[in-house]
């Protein structure tokens, strides 16, 4: 008589190994859900009791990634110095960590504050901030450093994820503002300047990196279907040196009064010029995306870079909308703040629904 096994079945375990740097777009397109709630120059009910549920959701996914990230680092030696190292497509990613960390940074300061209260949000800011821009400011030299010394690239085959190292110290410069009230006057001060270098810095980056993006494009398209939301990540330095100029503006009218009139006028001719660039390119990353879709774009974490340059676009607007007084930009920040939410919630519920059937971290156990 034959003997009746159980069949075996199968079971996912959690692939640390798997787990890049790229991760740190899902903390950074949450936060910026949060950070722009806050930012919208609109009041509406709930809208910041979700940016304060939202931010929570961020920082406690920081904490997760951070911590997974460690155990990698930890134990997967030799896959994160390959990554970073020998992967020029994975090392680009770098530049997500520190943005992940400032942006977190900024939205406990102005959305957390009222859950843990002033001087913790402060406190963690500044931790955050300055860890953040340390860590961008050596990513936005040191990913350079290598696609010249050692990594094999062509400037031909050159994709959106190329800007990312340079765009970080942006970041740091539209967020680190928020901390000068919170500061003695000299460091205040510091801050001020400190912040215009790091915009100068990564607005020249971006220039040099730019036309390159574009140019590789041209010639060899998208090296896969998968890599369509990326072109969103041209808005990235559009919107966040918007942000950025109109937050260093306001800063300038108690760190630097004698500067503060021409700091506004660069901020709103600068963030305006930008803007219209911005929502042109808008126009031309969502037909493409609309195209791929209807394709069958596959979900991958790529996604992600639906979220965060919207969200970048939705605070320099909404920044135009309060030096201006003008309600085009308050109905273009909502309007793109409503676009950031549901691609958010759709990157949000397929991240989730990867990791629950294994298809993003998984390992096949049998069980």
């Amino acid at each position: 008589m034959a003997t009746l096994t159980a069949p075996r079945t199968a079971a996912y375990g959690l692939d640390l190994g798997r787990l890049g740097p790229n991760w740190y777009a899902a903390v950074m397109g949450t936060a910026i859900v949060a950070n722009a709630a806050g930012a919208l120059p609109v009041h509406l009910p709930g809208l910041i009791g979700f940016g304060e549920a939202v931010w929570a959701l961020s920082f406690l996914a920081l904490a997760a990634l951070v911590t997974g990230r460690a155990v990698h680092l930890t134990k997967h030696r030799a896959t994160a110095r390959e990554q970073l190292l020998d992967e020029p497509a994975t090392a680009v990613f770098y530049g997500c960590p520190p943005m992940a960390l400032i942006a977190v940074g900024f939205g406990t300061l102005t959305l957390g504050s009222r859950l843990i209260g002033t001087e913790a949000a402060v406190a963690i800011d500044l931790v955050l901030w300055t860890v953040g821009t340390l860590y961008a400011v050596l990513v936005a030299a040191g990913i350079p450093y290598l696609m010249i010394t050692r990594h094999r690239v062509s400037a031909l085959k050159a994709n959106p994820t190329w800007l990312l190292p340079v765009v970080a110290p942006m970041v740091a410069a539209a967020l680190g503002p928020a901390l000068i009230p919170h500061l003695p006057a000299a460091l205040g001060s510091t801050m001020l300047y400190g912040c215009y270098a790091l915009f100068g810095a990564s607005l020249l980056g971006t220039l040099l990196v730019l036309p390159v993006v574009f140019a590789g494009l041209v010639h060899s398209k998208l090296p896969a279907l998968v890599l369509t939301p990326s072109l969103f990540l041209v808005l990235g330095p559009l919107g966040q040196s918007t942000t950025a100029v109109n937050q260093l503006a306001d800063a300038a009218k108690s760190v630097a009064p004698a500067l503060a009139g021409l700091a506004l006028g660069f901020a709103i001719l600068y963030g305006v010029a930008m803007t219209g660039f911005g929502v042109l390119w808008l126009g031309v990353a969502l037909t493409a995306n609309l195209r791929a879709l209807r394709a069958e774009m596959p979900f991958a974490m790529t996604w992600w870079a639906f979220t965060f340059p919207v969200g970048t676009m939705v605070t320099g607007t909404a920044g135009l909308a309060r030096h201006t007084g003008f309600d085009g930009f308050t109905g273009l920040a909502v309007a793109l703040y409503l676009l950031l939410v549901t691609a958010w919630a759709v990157a949000l519920v397929r991240t989730l629904g990867g990791l629950l059937d294994g298809r993003l971290l998984g390992r096949l156990q049998a069980a």
